[in-house]
């Protein structure tokens, strides 16, 4: 194991600022740049803080979730709610608690799961939160991290086979939503995707594609603007379940029925809001497995000390229901 002389002589500070800076001590005055070259060689070198070797023995184990990139922060994420259960089902004696990492707010947690991609400032505040992170759906090259690669383009391959090859659809489209604001982008990836997607198996129309806000007012008006083109799809992707809540009602005003008149999916990727469409045919991009191997692979990081870092490919997964 890497020593705190080690990381002070390759970082060109002392040994006790390297200490005070690896246990989090705010009342040291070094500089921004300073704590990161720290963090930095620490993390190469492999180096356990006392207060992590700590958290090999703790009864409770507390792991951020930092998914700014896909959820707005004035969201809420609740699928934390529900992740004692897939911990519970894991048959570990391991405790562990959840909380949702807020990107401006420093903070001391066991192990992060980190959602979408990253700037390299980011990148930074994180290791600073945690010695142990997970990546979901970042594909980092450098295989610094453990990682989780999510294939996105199968789930909405399937559903396309699905509707156009199997139930025999002449046509289909997309309503969906992006949001920016400052380095936070969400729904541009997705986006991308689905387009090439849809290019891809030669089912890509432009006037199909209804692009707004992730809101259930947007889709609201997006779904009656498709109404009124006179160009309505036969099935339709719903981009996540804001859309889907605005879109729904619009299809309900124009008594269009679901899937008599109109076939629908949703896009389901961290839930917003509790489902009010438990049976619609939906592409889950985060499935259970994603948040089971995520844990799984947090505790071997955290409480068995594994150095070594993996990347595990994941598809995402189409689940049918009672819309398409």
């Amino acid at each position: 194991m890497a020593t705190i002389k080690e990381i002070s002589k390759l970082a060109g500070v002392s040994a006790a600022a390297v200490s005070r800076v690896l246990n989090q001590d705010d009342t040291i005055a070094v500089s921004p740049e300073v704590k990161k070259r720290i963090f930095k060689i620490a993390h190469e070198l492999k180096y356990v803080p006392p207060r992590m070797r700590h958290a090999q023995k703790k009864k409770e184990i507390v792991i951020g979730v930092a998914d700014w990139h896909i959820i707005r922060m004035d969201r809420t994420n609740i699928r934390l709610s529900s992740l004692d259960l897939i911990v519970k089902s894991m048959s570990g004696k391991q405790e562990v608690k959840f909380c949702r990492l807020d990107k401006n707010q420093p903070g001391q947690y066991d192990g992060i799961m980190a959602f979408g991609v990253f700037s390299q400032d980011e990148m930074e505040f994180l290791r600073m939160q945690s010695y142990n992170i997970v990546f979901i759906n970042s594909d980092p090259k450098n295989y610094e991290y453990d990682s989780i690669v999510m294939d996105f383009t199968k789930g909405i391959c399937e559903m396309l086979d699905y509707l156009m090859v199997r139930k025999k659809y002449r046509s289909v489209g997309f309503i969906g939503g992006l949001y920016e604001e400052g380095q936070v982008k969400i729904g541009y990836r997705r986006l991308e995707g689905i387009r090439d997607s849809f290019m891809e198996s030669g089912y890509y129309a432009e006037e199909n594609f209804y692009i707004g806000e992730i809101s259930r007012e947007s889709g609201y008006e997006l779904a009656k603007k498709a109404i009124l083109s006179g160009h309505l799809p036969e099935a339709v992707l719903l981009g996540s379940e804001e859309v889907a809540e605005g879109a729904l009602e619009a299809f309900q005003d124009a008594g269009l029925r679901v899937p008599k008149d109109i076939a629908v999916v949703i896009y389901k990727d961290i839930e917003t809001i509790e489902s009010k469409w438990p049976t619609y045919t939906k592409v889950r991009m985060f499935p259970d497995i994603v948040w089971q191997t995520a844990i799984k692979l947090l505790l071997e990081q955290i409480t068995e000390g594994r150095k070594d870092n993996m990347t595990i490919y994941l598809p995402t997964k189409l689940e049918v229901g009672d819309s398409a």
